[in-house]
């Protein structure tokens, strides 16, 4: 089965507030990264969870400082 391709999604800065859309890129597979907020260029940490069947993957954003 291939991976999934990567798709965009909106998720909200922890620091600033502002929203603004990525490109989530794992492979199809469950990971933690962090990328700056395009805005204010604080550091998120994102966590991306692939659901089983197929669907959208599900993203939650943190503060990194925390």
């Amino acid at each position: 089965m291939a991976p999934p391709q990567a798709p965009e999604v909106e998720a909200t800065c922890p620091y600033c507030g502002e929203v603004f859309a990525t490109l989530v890129d794992t492979g199809g597979e469950a990971s933690a990264y962090i990328e700056d907020c395009p805005v204010c260029c604080a550091p998120i940490e994102f966590a991306v969870e692939w659901p089983a069947d197929g669907g959208p993957p599900r993203v939650s954003v943190h503060r990194d400082d925390d």
